[in-house]
C-alpha cells in the first residue's frame, strides 16, 4: 500500500496559494550551472527529438520529460537537471517534437499519449552502453508520458531501468481537460492557447491544405482544441478517444518499477480523479504523495541553495529504490 501518508513540503510563508506557488517558478525563478550538449536522436517514422545532455561522467543516468510546450531550458526541467548531476548522476532533458527550437518534420507532434517518443529516448540512451542505471522523471505531460510508458510495458521495461518520478500529473486527460476550460484558469489556458496557436501556424504553413487556422479564434478549451486538431492529427476518434486511450490513469497497475507520483492538493489544474489512491493502495510498485501545498510543476523552497523541493524529493526517491551511493 504504496501511499505516502504524511509529504515533508511546506511552502514558503507567502506562497501559500496553489495559484501563487504555480506561477512564481514561471516568472522568477532562474537555474545556472547547467550546460548541454545536443543530440539530434533520428526516428523510425522520419522525425527527430532533440535530446540535451548534461553529463557528469557518471555510470547512472536520469531522463527528464517536460511539459505541454515546454523545452528543456526551462527552470523546473534545468533545477532538476542541475540536482542529478550534483549528485553525480548525468542528465539528459529531452525536447518534444517541435519543443526544441526547431520545427519537427512530420504533420504529428507529441502529445499526452506519444509514449513512444520517450521509448525512443529511453532506447537511445541504453544503446549507448554508458549507463547501469536510469530512472525517468516527468512534468506534467512528460509525467503523463512516464506512467503511461511504465505502464504499457510492465515488467518487459529493460532491467536498467530502476525508477521513476513524476510530477504534477493530469493522469485523468479528461477530467483535467475539464478543469482547465473552468473560469478560475482562464489565464492559463489562454496562455497555452497562444502557444498552441503557434505551432498549427507553423503546421499550416508546413502542410498546406492540411490544417487550417479558420476559427482558431473561437477555440477557447483543450476540449475544442483536441477535438478538432490533436485528435484527427493522429488518428483518435474525437477528443474524448484521445484522453481515454491517452491518459496514464488506465495503465498504472500495469507499472513494475518504483515509481512515485506526485500531485499537490492545491494544484489548479487537476481534480480528484487525478489522484489515484485507489491504484496505489492495489499496487507495490506505484507511490502517490498528495502534499497539501505545491501548486501545478511549483514546489518552491527558499534557502535551499537553488533547490526546490521536487528536486529533493525525486534524488531522495531515485537513491533509496535505486540503491544508489551519492556524494
Amino acid at each position: 500500500m504504496p501511499l505516502v501518508a504524511v509529504s515533508t513540503y511546506r511552502p514558503p510563508a507567502l506562497l501559500r496559494d496553489g495559484h501563487a506557488l504555480t506561477v512564481f517558478p514561471t516568472l522568477s525563478r532562474r537555474v545556472t550551472g547547467v550546460e548541454y550538449e545536443r543530440e539530434r536522436l533520428e526516428l523510425a517514422d522520419g522525425d527527430f527529438l532533440d535530446l540535451d545532455w548534461s553529463r557528469v561522467g557518471a555510470d547512472r543516468v536520469v531522463i527528464i520529460s517536460h511539459g505541454l510546450e515546454g523545452h528543456s531550458r526551462r527552470a523546473y526541467v534545468m533545477g532538476m537537471v542541475r540536482a542529478f548531476n550534483r549528485a553525480g548522476t548525468d542528465a539528459v532533458a529531452w525536447n518534444f517534437r517541435g519543443c526544441s527550437g526547431e520545427a519537427n518534420r512530420m504533420l504529428t507532434f507529441t502529445h499526452s499519449g506519444a509514449s513512444g517518443d520517450l521509448a525512443a529516448v529511453v532506447d537511445r540512451v541504453l544503446a549507448i552502453g554508458r549507463h547501469r542505471e536510469v530512472v525517468l522523471v516527468g512534468f506534467s505531460l512528460g509525467g503523463n508520458l512516464t506512467l503511461k510508458y511504465l505502464g504499457e510495458r510492465g515488467e518487459s521495461v529493460d532491467e536498467r531501468v530502476r525508477s521513476a518520478v513524476a510530477f504534477s500529473v493530469p493522469c485523468d486527460l479528461e477530467a483535467a481537460a475539464d478543469r482547465m476550460g473552468a473560469r478560475g484558469n482562464r489565464l492559463y489556458m489562454k496562455r497555452f492557447l497562444t502557444d498552441l496557436r503557434g505551432r498549427m501556424e507553423q503546421k499550416a504553413g508546413q502542410f498546406p491544405g492540411r490544417v487550417s487556422l479558420e476559427g482558431f479564434g473561437a477555440i477557447r478549451t483543450f476540449r475544442e482544441f483536441d477535438e478538432r486538431y490533436t485528435a484527427p492529427l493522429h488518428g483518435f476518434g474525437g477528443a474524448v478517444d484521445y484522453w481515454t486511450r491517452s491518459s496514464s490513469k488506465a495503465y498504472v497497475a500495469g507499472i513494475r518499477r518504483p515509481t512515485l507520483l506526485v500531485n499537490a492538493s492545491d494544484d489548479p489544474f487537476l481534480t480528484p480523479e487525478c489522484f489515484p489512491r485507489d491504484l496505489a493502495e492495489a499496487s507495490a510498485w506505484f507511490h502517490l504523495e498528495a502534499p497539501k501545498a505545491g501548486g501545478h510543476v511549483g514546489f518552491v523552497s527558499f534557502g535551499e541553495d537553488g533547490v526546490y523541493w521536487s528536486e529533493k524529493r525525486a534524488v531522495e526517491f531515485a537513491r533509496a529504490e535505486a540503491h544508489w551511493r551519492f556524494p
